[in-house]
């Protein structure tokens, strides 16, 4: 399946831990760190990375999602889940705060309580 993951430029480490792990169990992983390279056009490889994605795992911290790259990531991937385009987001708790209120009714895998068991939650929800 074709994951992309969404976070705050503050959450990368984690993030990049998430990546890893979804790469290692076979998954092909979109990750801004990994896919743009300089002299890249951001939003020309974020449309691509979403427009491939099945799904979209939006990582959640205390630092908020309100950033405006990440923003811009999960609204899109909302609109296109809503047009029934096949795309899911899968929200991830990092280390406290939540998802945006448009998007609470979405069960979220806490990795900030129990990275191993929310890794395999998410892992699960990947078919």
């Amino acid at each position: 399946m074709n994951v992309f993951v969404s976070h705050r430029g503050s959450d990368l480490p984690q993030a990049e831990r998430l990546a890893v792990e979804l790469r290692n169990a076979g998954h092909s992983v979109w990750l801004d760190e990994w896919s743009i390279k300089l002299g890249d056009s951001i939003i020309a490889k974020m449309n691509e990375g979403l427009a491939a994605a099945d799904y979209v795992v939006m990582c959640c911290s205390s630092s908020g999602v309100l950033a405006p790259w990440m923003g811009r990531e999960w609204m899109s991937a909302l609109a296109i889940q809503m047009n029934s385009n096949g795309v899911k987001i899968l929200p991830a708790l990092l280390s406290g705060g939540s998802p945006p209120a448009i998007l609470e009714d979405i069960k979220y895998c806490d990795l900030a309580k129990d990275w191993s068991r929310g890794v395999s939650e998410l892992l699960r929800s990947i078919v």
